[in-house]
Formats: C-alpha cells, structure tokens, sequence
C-alpha cells in the first residue's frame, strides 16, 4: 500500500490541469501563463514551463495553511523520508536551518552548534536572539579537512551547559563525512532537548542500505534536507523534517512564515513532489547505478600516484563515508584546489562542487552519466601529468581555528554601532560581518567574536589562492566591519 500511494504526485497532478485548460489570468505573475514572457527567455527554457508557473489558486493549495493537494504532498514526503511531519522549503535549506533556531530557541537561551556550521545558522543566532555554544569539530591536518563534532564533545559542552535548549550537527559534511549520530541523539535527548541535523547534503541517504543511514532512522528530531543538492529537485528546493515530542509543530509553522516566501514558485513545490516519487519508488536502483559509476571512477583515480582519494579507511572507526562523495587530495602538488578547478572548467569542462586549498570534492548523484565519469578521468589524469614539481614545503593554514572569543552574541553585535577598519590592523577587535569563504559557506569570522591573526592569515590565502570570500561589505577584503567599543 505504501509504494502504491507513493506514485502519486499529488501537486504535478493539479498542475498540468490546471496548466492546460482555459484561463483569463487576471492574477500574477505577471506573464500571464507565459504570455507576456521575455521571447529571449521562452527560447532558452521552451514555453510550456510558463504555463505551469501558477500562484496559490484554490486548487493549488496554500504552503502556510495546507489541507489540499500541498497537504497530501508534503504526507507523501514524510512517509517516504520516515519522518512524522515534512514541510515543502522554497527558500532552500536556509530558511529550514533559520526555523528549526528560532523555534527551539528565544532571545539569551543556549544552542550548541560546531563551529564549522554554514552561515544560514549564524542567521538563525541573529535573527533569534540564541546564544552559541560552539563546539570546534574533529580536524585532520594530514587532508586539512574538518571531520565533525565527536559524542564526547557534545556530552562534556552539555554538562557545562545544561541549561541548553537545543543541538545543532551537520551531517554530514561537504565531504559525505558522517559522524556518530547515533550517540550524540541518544546524549541530547538524556537532556531531553532537540537534537537538529543540518542534512542538507544528506537527502539521498534514507534510500540505499549501502549509504549511511539518515538523520530521521537514527531518531534525530529534526532534519533540514536540500534536496536539489543530491535528488531530482530544482535548486532551492528543500525539505524539513521532524518527528518525537520534542519540537513544536505550531513554532515551526510560525517560524517558516517569517523566512518563506508569501509567493512560493509552484515549480519548485512539483519538483518536490516529483523528487519524493523518484526515491520512493525507484531510489534504491537509482542509487545502486550511482554507486557503481563512483566505484568506476574510483578504480580509475586509483591508479593516479599523486591525487589521493578519500576512503572509508582514512577516517576513525565512528565516523562513516558517503560513498556518493569523491574527495581527491592535492596535499603533494604545486597547485591548490581553486587552481586545479579553475584547469578542470576551462580545459575539460569538468566542474568540482568544492574547491578548497588541498582538496577537491566532486558530487555523484542520480543524474551522473559515464560520460560525466570519463570527463573527470581525463581531467584529473590531465592535472596528475602537470603536478611536477612538487609542492615546495608550502606552509598550510589549516581551515580549522581555535574557538574564538565571543564577546556579544551574533544579534547583538549584528545591530551594534559598527565601523570599517583595515583588516590587517584589526587583530583583537570584534567583528561586526559574517566572513566565510563560498562555498563551503562556514563562516571564519563571526558577529561577536575577536578577530585573531590566524583568522585573517587564512582568508587572505584564500582569496590569493582564488576563492571567493562572501558577507564582507568591502568586496577587496581591505576592510573589515569591526564593534565600535
């Protein structure tokens, strides 16, 4: 009965009813059922999309208040995804990451978090009020890669804070590392507090047995999916999940109507719908062929002496690897990541989903091909054969830094009287921006904490290395917003 049900799609359904039949629009968008679009635009996408791009009519349901076919949809998603309650995200994992914060946590009170979170919990701290208790997760200096927070972390920071109201994780990390979640859950709920999982790169992990398994089987409260990141969805399609007595359903509808859109895109609510169908009924096989072009691609980059590849064999014992996640090492080369990147774009059109000093991590999905494979063969054979020669004792900053002094919390330093400063001149001051290379989008620099010289060390080498550094209002990096004291 489940798999039978699970081939409905209840939102696409309505759409290309309402798509095909007759209709004065006398409502937005604009366009008018693609009538008024751009040609330049109908070229380029086709004009039957425009048609389907529809607003909140009675038969479509409202994303605020569902009892229609949104409704039906987002029980479909639950069950498919194991969780007791599902939420359709159009303004991507971000505004997921944001609710699940402001609703577990007001003004003053405590959340634990790792210290490498992405930015859009930093956002959450601001707009909430909450007062961070971070956690600075595992790092390997070999691979200059940040594991994740250990259970002995959270459970020596939770008994120094028990007053806390909530655990934020990540899980798992850009480069498909997972953490022993298990433990963590069953430490934060002896709190009987939340635990909430950032699983933005995880929405495919429910679906094979191969893969570790999901937040929500584990029994996390909450889970926060970007399911355009590793399914079928268009981008900014995402996905919120909960289950237990722990949360309230009620705050977290409240929370979302703050930081969703009044007017969500019916395309990407479809494409939800159509993305939760795929998996039900067809994630497994899909999932079995993506593994086993990984695990080409893998017996290919074996035989490169001088691009390691990440393994299950690299990491501790409790953390575990998504094989679907491809992590190849430039820690003997001449290059850094951004430049080998730059080499794979503009000579093999190949692309990485992240570029870091040492490394570079590619994602494999459902919608990977040979082709793709044989692409990024070539091109890293092609970077292998230009490695010579060898990286010169390159000093390494390492992307993991002590935790750093808070004196504010991130809202009260994010409304505090600022002013810019040079940058290299403000070692000890505080800073008032959230700076963070992207991606991966975890933040060097908070609201609220000092700046120290380690700080300032690394995002220069980044940015001379060519990545890009967001959320600084001097784009040069020059100056840097600072509390005026």
């Amino acid at each position: 009965m489940l798999i039978k049900n699970q081939l409905k799609t209840p939102i696409i359904e309505q759409l290309g009813i309402l798509s095909t039949q007759p209709d004065a629009a006398f409502y937005a968008p604009g366009h008018k059922r693609g009538q008024g679009i751009s040609p330049l635009l109908a070229n380029l996408l086709g004009d039957k999309v425009f048609r389907a791009d529809l607003p909140e009519l009675p038969e479509l349901d409202n994303l605020f208040t569902p009892t229609g076919v949104l409704a039906e949809a987002q029980s479909l998603a639950a069950a498919a995804f194991g969780a007791s309650q599902t939420w359709f995200l159009v303004n991507g994992s971000t505004c997921g990451i944001i609710a699940a914060i402001m609703a577990t946590c007001q003004e003053g009170d405590k959340i634990v978090l790792p210290r490498n979170i992405h930015r859009s919990a930093i956002a959450g701290l601001i707009l909430s009020g909450a007062r961070p208790i971070f956690i600075q997760p595992e790092y390997n200096p070999q691979w200059d890669l940040v594991w994740s927070v250990s259970p002995e972390a959270i459970a020596s920071t939770l008994a120094e804070h028990p007053d806390t109201k909530a655990v934020m994780v990540v899980y798992p990390t850009y480069q498909g590392i997972c953490s022993d979640l298990a433990s963590i859950i069953q430490i934060t709920h002896s709190y009987n507090i939340p635990l909430l999982v950032d699983e933005a790169h995880g929405a495919h992990l429910h679906f094979h047995p191969d893969l570790p398994p999901s937040a929500m089987s584990l029994g996390a409260d909450l889970s926060v999916q970007s399911a355009h990141k590793t399914l079928g969805a268009l981008s900014q399609a995402s996905l919120l999940h909960i289950q237990g007595d722990r949360l309230n359903p009620d705050a977290l509808n409240q929370a979302l109507s703050l930081v969703q859109s009044t007017s969500p895109s019916y395309l990407l609510l479809a494409s939800l719908d159509a993305a939760r169908q795929q998996m039900a009924i067809q994630g497994e096989q899909l999932l079995t062929h993506t593994l086993n072009l990984v695990q080409l691609a893998k017996n290919q980059l074996n035989q490169l002496s001088r691009l390691p590849i990440l393994t299950q064999k690299d990491l501790a014992s409790n953390y575990r690897l998504d094989a679907t996640r491809l992590t190849v090492f430039l820690t003997d080369s001449p290059l850094s990541g951004y430049a080998a990147d730059t080499i794979l774009r503009n000579k093999y059109n190949v692309t990485a989903e992240l570029p870091l000093e040492k490394s570079l991590t590619f994602i494999f999905s459902i919608g990977s091909t040979q082709k793709d494979i044989r692409a990024l063969i070539l091109g890293l054979q092609g970077i292998e054969q230009i490695l010579t020669p060898k990286r010169q004792n390159k000093p390494s900053i390492p992307y993991s830094f002590p935790i750093l002094t808070q004196s504010q919390t991130p809202r009260e330093t994010f409304f505090a009287p600022k002013r810019l400063h040079p940058l290299t001149l403000a070692v000890g001051e505080i800073s008032a921006e959230i700076v963070c290379p992207y991606p991966p989008g975890i933040p060097i620099l908070l609201p609220g904490e000092k700046i120290t010289s380690e700080a300032i060390a690394y995002l220069l080498e980044v940015k001379k290395a060519g990545g890009i550094i967001t959320g600084c209002q001097d784009e040069n990096l020059e100056k840097i917003n600072i509390l005026i004291s």
